[in-house]
């Protein structure tokens, strides 16, 4: 029997635990123009299909349980090509949008189908849906090669005259057990690497405290949507002069500008970013199809106010590494260094980056040929941001989010800051990373337009409506820093500890205190507790006291500080 690739295996328990769905799939839509010989398209996805066995491969289980690859016999389960009639471009994008979304049964179908739109006599759309357990996204570029020779071939009554695969995808499976060893034989490749990542991974934040529009659900939806943005061409030209100056790649100037927004949105200094790897480190495996993406986690430490550039140095010499230590599967890390697990977010990181290469264009003999990526309403993760270069010399980019914690318009907001780093990267990547400025002059506007003096709110206070939500919900989560949480009756504990601490010394009314702490649930309980001490505070960032704390304790002059000890001697 053939084991599952690590990678698969992943796969195989999210289809077996959620069910069915179109998380996984694979879409693209070929718009073809011109004289179609259907027959010989059809027999072309057959030869596909003999060619590479990971399209005929099936996922059973044996009688203990245990998934294995079952590879299909050519034409025991051929691949048929429906065809479907479509008046009008509504019909047209439903019908693509039908086969783009069905579900496939891992054990009973094979990873792949194919289905013809005709919408004129000359005028077809060959929908190619694949299962990601069978296919990734660089299976697109020797499954289309693929698909051009035969048709050609079969358009003029002969078989494909191609070479032959020198290795299949079972073949791969088999090498990487091998390659990889034993993680309890301290000699092998495995546990090497297995060292490697725990401690790279060792205390990491989850998950990170992105500012969501909803409360993260108990269980992961995988429903999600995209929003579509571009790179252009001038700024993707910039940036790849810089990765060249840096001798750094693409990916890590663009890993280096997300690590910086999210930053921004407050998630924090320690932050992990997913970004997917292949793992065709090897000649023969170019032009095969299957499953050889890895994951990996790079983690950036933006503490201290740095630089771009000595970030992007940083994320340089974290990504080579991993590199050098890429072979270890991501599924198989999470096993073993087993995170706290929770249904709600994915291990290890929450957010991914994806630079990665575009499906060739494609030439087929007597058509002329547009590619269009499909949709599928789901999301893997809270944020991926996808980025593809095109022929213009920019790129062609979309923001998968889970719509269980997004709207629309902030995806859409994020994605536009994203550029906006980007920007301000290139143009001046001596500048410190706290310099940067996220809002558009939209939103600057927003925020310092004058306020309606008929809409000003009632006298209520901050302190006043915290108060009647302990009251409300005194259990509920309240605050969650670094997997801690308080609840809201915890929170209020702590706030009326400080405000009894400041009035017993003489605060109240018309005084400021000085606040000095990390970002931790110790600020927000002194930030409640110095306002219901009836008191305004001076907030001063510990990582930007040098040259900033004499001059705001000059102009401000508070009677009164909350801080902690190793900020106060700084």
């Amino acid at each position: 029997m053939i084991p599952l690739s690590f990678a698969q295996r992943r796969l195989w328990f999210v289809d077996r635990f959620e069910g069915p769905s179109p998380t996984y799939n694979g879409a693209f839509a070929l718009r073809l123009t011109g004289e179609l010989d259907v027959p010989a398209l059809r027999a072309a996805l057959r030869d596909l299909v003999e060619r590479h066995e990971a399209l005929r491969t099936v996922i059973v289980e044996g009688d203990d349980g245990v998934p294995h690859q079952q590879v299909l016999a050519s034409g025991q389960r051929p691949l048929e090509l429906g065809l479907v009639e479509a008046a009008g471009e509504r019909e047209r994008a439903a019908a693509v949008d039908a086969v783009a979304t069905e579900t496939f049964d891992l054990a009973a179908d094979i990873p792949i189908r194919a289905r013809l739109i005709r919408s004129a006599p000359q005028e077809h759309t060959l929908v190619v849906v694949a299962h990601h357990i069978a296919v990734d996204g660089e299976s697109f570029g020797p499954l289309f090669r693929d698909l051009t020779t035969a048709y050609a071939a079969r358009r003029e009554g002969a078989a494909p005259a191609w070479e032959p695969l020198p290795v299949q995808y079972a073949d791969y499976t088999l090498w990487q057990l091998d390659v990889l060893g034993d993680e309890s034989d301290p000699e092998s490749v495995a546990a090497g690497q297995l060292a490697y990542w725990r401690d790279m991974l060792a205390d990491l934040p989850q998950p990170i405290q992105l500012p969501t529009d909803r409360p993260r659900p108990r269980v992961m939806s995988p429903d999600g949507d995209r929003v579509p943005f571009r790179i252009e061409p001038a700024l993707l030209g910039a940036v790849e002069k810089l990765a060249a100056e840096a001798d750094a790649t693409v990916s890590m100037v663009m890993h280096t500008a997300l690590a910086v927004l999210l930053h921004h949105l407050g998630c924090g200094d320690d932050l992990p970013i997913g970004a997917p790897i292949t793992d065709r480190t090897d000649e023969e495996l170019r032009d095969l199809i299957g499953f050889f993406v890895n994951t990996w986690v790079l983690r950036a430490d933006l503490s201290g106010n740095p630089t771009f550039r000595t970030l992007l140095d940083q994320v340089r010499e974290r990504s080579l590494a991993a590199y050098d230590n890429q072979d270890m599967p991501f599924e198989r890390l999470v096993e073993l260094l087993n995170p706290d697990r929770s249904t709600a977010y994915n291990p290890f990181f929450q957010v991914m980056l994806s630079w990665q290469p575009p499906v060739p264009d494609l030439e087929i003999p007597g058509l002329a040929v547009r590619t269009e990526r499909l949709e599928t309403a789901t999301a893997k993760f809270d944020l991926f941001f996808d980025l593809l270069p095109d022929a213009s010399g920019g790129a062609r980019c979309r923001l998968e989010y889970s719509t269980g914690l997004f709207d629309r318009d902030t995806a859409e907001g994020l994605a536009r800051r994203f550029v906006r780093v980007l920007e301000q990267f290139v143009a001046d990547a001596g500048r410190t990373i706290g310099t940067v400025d996220v809002l558009d002059d939209a939103e600057r506007e927003r925020l310092i337009a004058p306020l309606d003096p008929a809409a000003l709110a009632s006298a209520t206070t901050v302190p006043d409506l915290f108060e009647r939500q302990v009251a409300a919900t005194p259990d509920a989560p309240a605050l969650v820093c670094d997997g801690r949480t308080l609840t809201y009756r915890e929170l209020d504990d702590r706030a009326n500890a400080v405000a009894w601490e400041l009035v017993r010394h003489g605060a109240g009314p018309e005084d400021l205190v000085l606040l000095a702490l990390a970002r931790t649930e110790d600020l927000v309980a002194a930030l409640l507790g110095i306002l219901k001490s009836g008191a305004g505070y001076v907030p001063l960032d510990p990582q930007y006291l040098a040259g900033r704390a004499e001059s705001v304790l000059a102009q401000a002059a508070p009677r009164f500080a909350v801080t902690d000890t190793a900020t106060w001697r700084e």
